[in-house]
Order: C-alpha cells, then structure tokens, then sequence
C-alpha cells in the first residue's frame, strides 16, 4: 500500500476501509519502537493504546477532525500517563492531566504515540543537549537535528506520526524544521494554551506543530486554537487587520538588505535563501528591501538580557537544590540568571519597548518578512566541541521573534549538494497565523517538494533535468528554471562518455554537451527537479543546435538532459578537459 502522509489521506483510507485506526496507530507504535534516530523518551503501552482505540470507537471518521490521527508530544509537555521529564530525569513527575492542548488534539480524535526527546528545559537549537542522547538528523545521522522540539520534527519527517507538538520560545519549533523538510508553525504568543507545559520564558512561550503539509497546519490550528480561562497567557487572537490575498500579487514579501543577512561562511545557504526570493518573485509575489536591523537588535536582549532569567524562574526550585543534575551547558546558562537584578530587567524591558515600536513600524510597508530559517547548520562532532556560540548562531534568525510578539512559520525549500534540506521562515504581525499557512500552501503547491525524508520527488509531477551551462544555479538563465518551478537537486557529473564544448554566440555564452564513448570524459553538471507540466515551455525557450535527452551521470544512472547536436561542434571550442563550464567561464 502507497505510503500515507497527510491528515486527509488517512482520512480518506478510513473512509474508503482500506485501513483501519487500528492498523494505523499500531504500525505507528510498532514503528516508534524500532526508530533509529533517538527520537523517544516514553511511548504509550499497549494497554494504553487499547483505551485510545475505544474512545475512538464511539466515533464516525466523519464526526472527528482528527479521528485516528497518529501524533507525537515533545516531553515538556503533559500527557495523562506517562511521566514528563523536559529531559532531565530528576525533575521528572506523573501529570494527573493533559496539558489543555493536548485535550482538545485528543477530543478531536487524535491520538498520542508517546513522548519525543528535547534539548534540556527546552534550552537550545541543536538537538544534542540530551542526557538520553543527541537525535540525529533524518537526513544525515551525522548532522544535528535542530532543537530543543528534536525528536517531535524527526518523528513526522520519517513518518512515525502525522504531526507533533513543539514548543517555541527562541526558535525551537522552527529551526527542527527547516532542519528535516517539514513545516514549523510557531504561532502567535497566547494562540495555544501553554497549561500543561513546562514553562522555559513563560511570558514568551509558544505550542507549536510540526507537519508535513500546510493543509495539516490548517486543521491543527483550527482545533487547538482555543482560548483557555485558566491559562492567563492565553488569547483570542484578533484578525480583524489581517489582509487576504487572491493571488500572489496582494502580497509584498520583505526581504533583509544584503549586509544584514548572515550565513556563517556557509555558501550553500546563501545560493539557495537568494533562490527561494528568486522563486517567490517568479510565483508572483512582490519583493520588498527591508531594514531587519532593529529586530536583530531585539534579539539580542533574549540571551544577552534578563529574560534569561526566566529560565531560572521556571525551574528556581529544582535548580538550587539539583543544578548539578542539569547538562553542564544547560547549568552555565540557567546559572548565569540568578544575579540579574530588577533595574537591569525594567531597563531592558523599556528597550524592548523601543524595538517593538520601530520593527511593528516596519512591517506596516510589508504584508511578511522571509529569512532563512538558520543561517547555516552543522555536525553533532561540531556542536559538541563548539556548543554555546554556535548554538547561538542557529538564533540569529529566530531569536527576536517571542519578544516582538510576531507569528512565523518554517517552509521547506530546497535541497543542498550535501543532500540536507533547506528552508526559510515566513513571520507576520501576531494574529497572521492563518495567513501565513496559506502563503506555506501556495508555496507547497508549487513546489512538489517532497513531504519529510519520505521517498524522492513525486514521479508523477516532477521530472530530474540535467543542466551544465547557462542554466546552472547563479548563472544568466538560472531563473529559467526557478521561473518554472525548478528546484535544485544535487550536483554531480556525467558518465566518462562526453565531450563538452564552448559554441560561438552570446551572451549569453553556452556550452554543447555530445555524447562520445571513444574520447570523452567527465562533466560537472547540476541535477534539477522540474514540474513536468513546465517542460514543454523549457523546450520552446532552448535554441538550436541545442535540445533535451537522456545523458549518463557518473553513478550509471540516465536522466534528461541538455544536449547538443553534434554539427554544431565543427569550430566551436572544445573545453572537455576543463570539465566544467563554471571553470571555463572564469578563465576567459
């Protein structure tokens, strides 16, 4: 049976019998048992998942939302029945009840797998700071998973749940995200209950999910979105400001001037944060320069200001007599808040203040910002001989956006030569949450990402394209590609069989690339994923004598790709042994 990977296709499998919530939620524990990226903390028993199938049994597919909808919960959040640590043993206690958020997911018939590993007290973005051990990335065991909502992103990109709840006070539901393909919604501050919830800021607190699709995020916010009377952060959000769009050209998408964009020597970022501008100006959308300065500023006062010593607040009395039993980074930053004075909060509270007026001025002249979700990643070895600075890296982007009180969502976007996904944040005004998944819609459907870390590109709508000149990622008729739905794969070389040639004409100037098994050689190329639907109008953007065929890549594999006819090579420049056309272009 073909995989199922959102809400609505689960539901639809229930309705039409061809699965059961039985099957579903036990192949989903069988699964979670058996992971392999240190994802769980504690998962329901059996017996316990008897008692969900019959409450669940009560129940029409049609009369729940969420009916029979695998989820997982991130151990900072309560759940009737199994023990909540916020990854620290000796804090752990027994909840007598579920967080409210929890509540209303399970009223609508979703139902809990477990409790997912975090980054302790959920303080960090890296998703290693873990007595029970670091949850490597879905992509890469060798790289991080992002934090401190690790295993709750890493269970929906491998498909052990449909969704998860995170939380989000500096970038937790965010950067895991971008880290593992899937969508983060960090909503406005308040939206979700925090009631049942170890609190980290808890005037900066946010619930948030992870999806795989925008549609999903729809409905979990639907649901959870409540106001709670006993949490007294809680809020109805007001959406009365909060513009519609018809089309793409309604809405003006801020973008960060060039020098305030940081990317950490990290190239690969940089290339594919300017696409996804490039992308989104291509769909339609308007592309507004904007001043991100004082919001970075804002953001500083997070670490570097006495908010810190909120964490110290929420967990004062476990920590005086246990800090020893904290992780020694978790230990530096909790410890360093307990000589923080009221004058040194008031005074930057006032500074805030300040922020908040110029950075809500700024967004008046856009409907949202984009940024690159984390201006780069990194590997557990890394993190683990560097854990503080560049842990703080990992916020630049997220940082400022609890204080200012903001909405944001992570979007996946792209994939990078090393195979790791990319993605960038949409943020808005608080109450833009609605919004905001609607432009993560648009944005999915042109896209045809694929969904998590679940199989390749669909075969059914897009297409692998073989590149080596002009159309390559930066050069003049990139934005071909990027203007029909293009989306970088990977890069890589030709099979030993071909001959690569500069032809006469230009600019701009392009290569021929012709098969040749007796005096060939290799050629870096890139491998782009394009909509088949936008094929046709490539072909009929390609001059002669060059056109589309199946070209052998290094590994054996064949794929479409530009070629050239061979009569166009009679006094064109053979450059086959420079074996790239980049390499040539820099040398004329």
């Amino acid at each position: 049976m073909e995989q199922l990977l959102t809400i609505k296709d689960l539901l639809n499998a229930y309705r039409d019998g061809s699965v059961t919530p039985r099957d579903i939620l036990f192949e989903k524990l069988n699964l979670a048992k058996n992971d392999t990226h240190n994802v769980w903390l504690s998962l329901v028993s059996d017996d316990m998942m008897e008692r969900y199938l019959q409450s669940l049994s009560q129940y029409d597919v049609d009369e729940l939302p969420l009916y029979g909808v695998p989820f997982a919960i991130k151990d900072n959040i309560d759940l009737a029945g199994l023990t909540t640590t916020a990854g620290c043993a000796e804090f752990a206690y027994q909840p007598d009840e579920s967080a409210f958020v929890v509540e209303l997911l399970m009223a609508a018939g979703a139902v809990p797998i477990g409790k997912t590993n975090l980054d302790q007290f959920a303080t960090g973005l890296v998703g290693t700071r873990s007595p029970w051990g670091a949850v490597t990335n879905s992509f890469n065991p060798d790289y991080i998973s992002g934090g401190s909502s690790s295993g709750s992103a890493v269970s929906v990109a491998t498909n052990q749940v449909f969704f998860s709840l995170g939380t989000d006070t500096a970038g937790s539901g965010r950067v895991p995200a971008a880290f593992n393909n899937i969508l983060g919604l960090k909503p406005t501050r308040g939206a979700l209950s925090c009631r049942g919830v170890v609190p980290a800021c808890r005037t900066l607190d946010c619930v948030s999910f992870f999806a795989r699709t925008a549609q999903d995020l729809s409905v979990l916010q639907q649901v959870a979105s409540i106001y709670d009377p006993k949490d007294s952060y809680s809020r109805v959000l007001d959406t009365a400001s909060v513009p519609c769009f018809q089309s793409l050209s309604d809405v003006r998408i801020g973008v960060p001037k060039p020098d305030q964009l940081a990317f950490f020597g990290n190239q690969d970022y940089q290339r594919h944060f300017e696409q996804s501008v490039q992308r989104w100006s291509a769909l339609g959308a308007n592309i507004v320069e904007f001043d991100l300065s004082p919001f970075l500023q804002a953001a500083n006062l997070l670490y570097q200001g006495p908010w810190v010593a909120e964490r110290y607040a929420a967990i004062q009395s476990f920590f005086d007599e246990h800090a020893s039993a904290c992780l020694p980074e978790i230990e530096t930053i909790i410890g360093g808040a307990t000589s923080l004075s009221a004058v040194e909060t008031f005074k930057a509270m006032y500074q805030l203040q300040e922020f908040k007026v110029m950075c809500d001025e700024r967004l008046n002249d856009v409907d949202v910002v984009i940024t690159p979700t984390a201006g780069t990643t990194y590997t557990i070895e890394e993190i683990h001989a560097d854990p503080i600075s560049l842990n703080s890296q990992l916020g630049y982007y997220t940082n400022f956006m609890n204080l200012l009180d903001y909405s944001a969502i992570a979007c996946p976007s792209s994939f990078m030569s090393n195979g790791l996904p990319f993605g960038f944040t949409l943020f808005a005004p608080a109450g833009y949450d609605q919004y905001l998944i609607e432009l993560a819609a648009v944005w999915q459907n042109a896209t045809c990402l694929p969904l998590g870390n679940i199989g390749k590109y669909d075969s059914e709508t897009t297409m692998p394209l073989l590149v080596c000149g002009a159309h390559m990622s930066g050069l003049p008729l990139n934005h071909q590609l990027i203007e029909l739905g293009g989306d970088f794969s990977e890069y890589t070389q030709t099979s030993n069989d071909y001959r690569f040639y500069a032809l006469a004409g230009g600019p701009p100037y392009r290569p021929g690339l012709v098969r040749d098994t007796q005096n060939g050689g290799k050629i870096d190329v890139e491998i782009w994923q394009l909509p088949i639907k936008s094929i046709g109008q490539l072909l009929a953007e390609i001059p002669h004598p060059l056109g589309l065929g199946s070209v052998e890549l290094v590994n054996g594999e064949w794929v479409k790709g530009f070629i050239c006819e061979p009569i166009a090579t009679e006094g064109a420049r053979d450059i086959t042994h420079m074996k790239s056309w980049r390499r040539y272009m820099e040398s004329v």
